[in-house]
């Protein structure tokens, strides 16, 4: 079953911060900012919101289709990706740039400061209509800002069901570009901050997202999330897990299972809760791409953890 997956590919440097952010940032100086971190160790990753979403679908069986720009340093994470089945076909190369960088450091709180060096990603993927193959379920996560404002009208033209994931892009792009993201959109996903600042910038409430939107879903890390429609409001528990190593991509795990969810037609529940175990792995291990997980073993968890077994 294709997912059409639009969203940056990066090389991710994990940095873990041993302290807490907060305990170092004086909030009257917030305007003069002016601070450093010393991290414990670094290790670098393939990442990026449409390579991670992209590497968890093909895990669970699913043929993710990724659209995104990426540089002439591509090969090595070209080949991981294809290993694990994801199509590449409408991965642009950018040959005079290089693919995009992220930095992300987290302290031991699970907050994170991320850097990014877009690179290719500042060029859009440019694919003609045609050439973007119609599916059951499609993604605009954060990518090129060119990419996620037209992705969303192309499809509510060809009536494809779509999420729409803002992100980090959401400095990036005005309260019209984030309002015509939502409009129609299966579902707009965020964590929590996020969400306020899509609120802020387009001036609209949960309530008034949801005239647009069909569904609302906000993740809240350790704290689970939550799933809204228009007449319900269902909270999701996380999967607990004692071997908590780094949250890089677990938004990204999350929205994985969620997708495989919606594509099998669960309960919103469900679905909810099965991109918690998702999640679950992703945080594991360190780096978004780190974790080994089949839809067998997934399975077994959801059943572990919610004391049921998932619908065939």
């Amino acid at each position: 079953m294709k997912v059409l997956v639009s969203g940056l590919v990066a090389f991710d440097k994990v940095l873990n911060f041993p302290g807490v952010f907060s305990d170092h940032i004086l909030p009257n100086k917030v305007h003069d900012l002016n601070v450093s971190f010393v991290t414990e160790n670094m290790s670098e990753h393939f990442g990026g919101t449409g390579g991670n979403i992209a590497y968890n679908l093909a895990t669970l069986g699913l043929d993710p289709v990724l659209v995104a720009s990426a540089g002439s340093d591509f090969q090595t994470y070209q080949y991981w990706l294809e290993t694990k089945g994801v199509d590449l076909s409408l991965v642009r190369i950018i040959p005079d740039k290089v693919t995009a960088f992220v930095t992300v450091m987290t302290d031991r709180k699970d907050n994170q400061i991320a850097a990014a060096y877009y690179g290719a990603a500042d060029e859009a993927c440019a694919w003609e209509d045609q050439h973007i193959p119609k599916v059951p379920l499609a993604i605009v996560s954060p990518g090129n800002a060119d990419d996620m404002r037209r992705f969303p009208a192309l499809f509510r033209k060809r009536k494809t069901p779509f999420i729409f994931d803002p992100g980090q892009q959401i400095p990036a792009l005005s309260a019209d570009d984030l309002r015509s993201g939502m409009e129609g959109a299966r579902v707009l996903i965020a964590n929590d901050y996020e969400l306020s600042l899509v609120m802020e910038k387009t001036g609209w409430t949960e309530e008034e997202i949801l005239k647009h939107a069909h569904m609302l879903v906000t993740t809240f890390g350790e704290e689970g999330s939550r799933v809204r429609t228009a007449d319900r409001t269902l909270d999701i528990p996380a999967v607990r897990t004692p071997d908590v190593k780094d949250p890089t991509g677990a938004g990204d795990a999350y929205r994985s299972g969620l997708i495989y969810g919606m594509l099998k037609e669960w309960p919103l529940d469900i679905a909810g809760r099965f991109g918690s175990v998702m999640a679950a792995y992703a945080v594991e291990g360190v780096g978004p791409q780190f974790h080994e997980v089949s839809l067998h073993a997934a399975r077994a968890r959801y059943a572990r953890s919610f004391g049921k077994e998932l619908p065939s």
